[in-house]
């Protein structure tokens, strides 16, 4: 770097070329982001894929990428025009070799291609669905190292696939592949392998056409309500959350539309 900042200055009189090769050679020079957010374009407005892209290191999660991570959390929940988040990956046949997207009130898809261990697969847990290609791996493989998952594997795990699997995951440190994560509900599906990211895709255009007010009351309803000490408080959570929406310009569209044999244009209000 040094050498090149030596050469630019050099260079006299200074030329647009010369300007136009140093920035192209900073830019080579300077490490990619961990975490990048990409809005897909019609006809899929409203999906957003959130990219880890740590090549080097597996899409390892240090705390450079938790904050940004965290940011674009951040920035998404903030933004009205999105109703999806496809999680995936731009290092190929890896997820994340281990922030919380639980915090996004909209539905977060995880598309697993490789190895999701550790807390790559801590972080697949806190999405809504999860998507893998027939070639993933995904494991919990702390105990090896005589720790503990400490990103919410422990929590989260047992309330996808029961207490009883989730002891035998964490205690065993087992890895399985995509077909017996889908058997035993860590999954939603497995394809076949470099198909994850359309299958995602497919999914989150099917939600994007639905009411978003509805699909982010939905999935409040549920994870609140699965939180519940009993029955009655999760009836209450759904019974709030219904309320919230009978009043609403979409759910007015919705009747209409259904009414009149055409479909919805919901504007989210």
């Amino acid at each position: 770097m040094r050498r090149l900042l030596a050469a630019s200055g050099r260079c006299a009189p200074a030329t647009r070329a010369h300007h136009g090769l140093f920035a192209r050679a900073i830019q080579i020079l300077a490490p990619p982001e961990p975490v990048s957010l990409h809005k897909l374009s019609a006809p899929d407005c409203g999906i957003v894929e959130l990219r880890l892209e740590r090549p080097v290191v597996k899409n390892a999660i240090n705390w450079e990428a938790m904050r940004l991570l965290r940011s674009v959390v951040e920035k998404v929940e903030a933004d009205d025009t999105v109703k999806v988040v496809l999680v995936t990956s731009s290092v190929p046949g890896v997820f994340c070799a281990g922030a919380d997207l639980k915090a996004l009130s909209i539905p977060t898809i995880a598309v697993i291609e490789g190895a999701a261990l550790g807390g790559g697969l801590e972080l697949a847990l806190s999405c809504d669905l999860r998507i893998c290609g027939e070639n993933a791996t995904l494991g919990l493989p702390e105990t090896e190292l005589a720790i503990i998952p400490g990103a919410g594997g422990t929590q989260r795990l047992p309330r996808i696939v029961g207490s009883s699997r989730a002891k035998e995951m964490i205690f065993t440190g087992r890895r399985c592949n995509a077909a017996e994560a889908v058997m035993m509900g860590l999954a939603n599906y497995c394809v076949p392998a470099g198909e994850a990211h359309e299958k995602a895709l497919e999914l989150a255009r099917e939600i994007t056409q639905k009411g978003p007010l509805g699909i982010r009351m939905a999935k409040k309803a549920i994870d609140q309500g699965t939180q519940a000490a009993d029955m009655p408080s999760a009836l209450a959570v759904e019974g709030e959350c219904y309320e919230q929406l009978l009043h609403t310009e979409d759910r007015l569209e919705g009747l209409a539309a259904f009414a009149e044999r055409r479909k919805p244009v919901y504007s989210g209000k």
